[in-house]
């Protein structure tokens, strides 16, 4: 496990924290201060990413250790917690009869900070990830490909405390990925977000605050 240094209090903490099946233990002890930045949960197939994703969501229970975001408790106040997480599993069907913009229209009234000035307009986003001829359509028409940009797109205009992605550039276009690269490339100075990635490998030239190594 490796950090950077930083001096700012931590937005989010992990302390001891470990999942287990009946038969396996995907990972244990894991602990982790991080005052902000992009945060890399790297691993191979079946080593826990979306599993501890879904824990950081509150999503999915602790079995042991804490887990604090701008000093809320996962455990004990989970509700307030998930008000402050962006997070959508990449292949939920939850959604698939709503269009774009009304996701990203539910996206606005949960979050304060949808869209605001200091973060990325979306109609940049919708351009960006090539989402213009996809934003009226029910989502189970779209590809997996374009409905992964629909999560990304949301993501990165919904200005959450913590945003969790799964596997961000899988099924996107090159270009798609060149665009989501420099979003988060941008997003890792702001001071008050923490982006978590999970990924099979490093991504090239983001800047990374902390990595979480799950290994193969």
């Amino acid at each position: 496990m490796q950090s950077s240094e930083n001096s700012r209090a931590p937005l989010l903490q992990l302390h001891e924290v470990g999942f287990q099946y009946p038969q396996r233990c995907l990972f244990a002890g894991l602990s982790a201060h991080i005052a902000s930045g992009l945060v890399l949960v790297r691993g191979g197939d079946g080593s826990g990413k979306t599993t501890l994703l879904r824990l950081l969501a509150g999503e999915l229970p602790l079995q042991t250790g804490q887990v604090r975001l701008n000093g809320l408790c996962v455990a004990t106040q989970t509700l307030l917690y998930r008000q402050h997480v962006y997070w959508t599993e990449p292949h939920t069907a939850d959604h698939d009869q709503i269009t774009a913009l009304q996701y990203f229209a539910q996206l606005r009234q949960r979050y304060p900070g949808f869209a605001a000035a200091d973060a990325p307009h979306l109609h940049t986003l919708i351009s960006g990830l090539s989402l213009e001829p996809h934003i009226h359509k029910p989502l189970y028409m779209l590809s997996t490909g374009s409905k992964r940009k629909v999560w990304l797109a949301g993501a990165l205009a919904a200005g959450a405390a913590l945003t969790l992605l799964d596997v961000p550039f899988a099924a996107l276009d090159k270009p798609s990925i060149g665009f989501v690269m420099q979003q988060l490339c941008a997003a890792a100075s702001n001071p008050a977000q923490v982006w978590v990635l999970a990924a099979y490998e490093e991504p090239g030239n983001v800047p990374l605050a902390h990595v979480i190594n799950l290994g193969d």
